[in-house]
Formats: structure tokens, C-alpha cells, sequence
């Protein structure tokens, strides 16, 4: 029988002049404040594990519900007070830059970060998901590739002078570094003969300046939503009221700006919980567990 050894309490460790009997006694009650103590923890890391389960699926879905309404929204800023859609109409080309910048640099790429987050993702091989990952990013960063054809096109028609503003600085540096960081990526965690003494190295490096791209592009969007509100709003013309009267579009466009800052929030917030990040390999947390799952003791 396996010998149970107990640190020394006044219930449970006997005397020498004790009988036999009394210190089997003793003994099991060890044993049973032993077992008790180890199902109250097992029970207080369970529900630890539970809240942080629930937390991070709320955050999850609040993520999903806010990016689908920043794209809606902005969507239905451009069709409903700025005349909608056209590629080949000048002033309804500019229309896709907020709306594909929106999509692409703040929402896909949100999406795209915290792929590696879902814990369906945590079992099994991790090569599905980098593809994922990467195809994620690339669709944003084309998306935003066109978003910036639009407006230098507009620009170009209209004799506008490019990136002139603050805004526009923001938004191209952030694509820049979306671009690199694309690149660097690619040849970093995919590509098969990269070192992984390189991966290790690259890792910290490229989860800062995913979330430092995230923070600019957010500036970029807002800026963006201010300067054409701005523009557009400088005087009353055709009765539109003047921004500093606060229309219906610009109440409309400034919540879509805070949406967008929300949205950002909640992606930074899930990315900074080391809670809730994948498992390295050959963690015993690494096979994914549904909640309330009954472990076997």
C-alpha cells in the first residue's frame, strides 16, 4: 500500500505512546483533509478556467458583431450620403478607398490576428492554420492595395496633390509595413527551410508590429472619416448643414469611427491575454477540450 505522508498538524500527527489503531485513525484522516484540500483546488482552477473560457468567447463574438458593423456601416455611409458606388465615375471611384480600407486594414486583419486564438485551432497540426493566417492577411492587404488605387486615381483626375495630409502618411506607412510585415512572415514561419532559431527570434518581433499596423491603420480610418467629414461639411451647400452643426452624416460617420476604435480594443484585448494564447508544442494543454468538460481523475 502506498505510504501517505502529511506535513505535521495537531489532527493528524500522532504521538509516540499512541495505539496502532489510533494512528490509522489519524492517518485517514489525513488522507481524507489530503483529498479534500486537492478537490477544492482542482475545483477553484476549474472555474478559473471556465470564467476565462467564457470571457474569451464573448470577446470573441463581440469582435465578430463589431467588425461586421463597421464594414456595414461604412458601407452604407458611402451609398447612402456620398452617392454610392462606381469605378469609373471620379468622385463614386473614391467611394471604395474607406470602405475596402475599412475591410481590409482594420477588420480582416483584426480577424486574421486572432485566428491563432480559437481554441479549435489549438489541436493538431499548425500548418492549416498559418495558412489561414496568411491567406487572411493577404486578402486584406489586397483589398488595401485597391483601396489605395482609388483614391490616387481620383486624385490624379481631379489634380489633387497625394499625400498631403496627416491621414494619408498614416494610412500609406501602414500599408508599407503591412506589406513587409506580409513578406517577412512568408519567408519566416511558412516557407519550410526557414531556421527555426529564426522563427524564435521573429515571433515577438512580428506579434508588436502586427498590433503596432493595427493601431496605425485604426488612426489612418478615423483621421480619414474626420478629413472628409470635414470637406464635405465645410459649408452649406445644397442645404447640407456644416459639420460644426452635427447632420445626420456626421453623427453617422463619427459612430462609425468609434466603432472602429472599439472594434481595435477588442482585438488588442484578446491578443494581450496570455491566457488565451495557442499553446506551445508539447504543452498538456495543447488538445483543445470543450468547456465543462469532466476531466478523469
Amino acid at each position: 500500500m502506498r505510504q501517505v505522508i502529511c506535513p505535521p498538524s495537531p489532527s493528524c500527527s500522532p504521538d509516540l505512546e499512541d495505539f496502532p489503531l489510533q494512528y490509522l485513525s489519524l492517518a485517514d484522516e489525513c488522507r481524507s483533509e489530503t483529498a479534500a484540500a486537492r478537490s477544492t483546488e482542482v475545483k477553484s482552477v476549474r472555474a478559473a478556467a471556465m470564467r476565462s473560457s467564457v470571457s474569451f468567447h464573448l470577446c470573441l463574438l463581440l469582435c465578430a458583431c463589431l467588425g461586421v458593423a463597421c464594414v456595414a456601416g461604412v458601407c452604407v455611409w458611402s451609398s447612402q450620403w456620398r452617392g454610392g458606388f462606381a469605378w469609373g465615375t471620379s468622385g463614386l471611384k473614391f467611394n471604395w478607398h474607406p470602405v475596402l480600407m475599412v475591410s481590409g486594414m482594420v477588420v480582416l486583419y483584426g480577424f486574421g490576428a486572432v485566428v491563432y486564438r480559437v481554441p479549435l485551432t489549438w489541436g493538431g497540426d499548425k500548418l492549416p492554420w498559418k495558412l489561414a493566417h496568411a491567406s487572411l492577411m493577404l486578402l486584406a492587404l489586397l483589398l488595401s492595395v485597391v483601396g489605395l488605387c482609388a483614391v490616387f486615381l481620383v486624385h490624379g483626375a481631379e489634380r489633387i496633390p497625394p499625400l498631403y495630409s496627416l491621414h494619408s502618411w498614416t494610412g500609406i506607412c501602414s500599408v508599407a509595413l503591412f506589406a513587409m510585415q506580409w513578406a517577412v512572415g512568408l519567408g519566416g514561419f511558412l516557407l519550410p527551410c526557414s531556421p527555426v532559431a529564426l522563427r524564435v527570434a521573429l515571433k515577438p518581433l512580428h506579434a508588436w508590429l502586427g498590433a503596432s499596423i493595427l493601431m496605425l491603420s485604426i488612426a489612418a480610418c478615423i483621421s480619414g472619416i474626420n478629413e472628409k467629414l470635414i470637406f464635405v461639411l465645410l459649408r452649406t451647400v445644397n442645404g447640407t448643414q456644416p459639420y460644426s452643426s452635427l447632420p445626420p452624416e456626421a453623427v453617422f460617420a463619427n459612430s462609425l469611427g468609434v466603432l472602429i476604435v472599439v472594434f481595435g480594443l477588442v482585438v488588442l484585448r484578446i491578443l494581450s491575454n496570455r491566457n488565451w494564447e495557442r499553446p506551445e508544442p508539447g504543452s498538456q494543454d495543447m488538445v483543445y477540450r470543450p468547456l465543462l468538460q469532466e476531466e478523469n481523475e
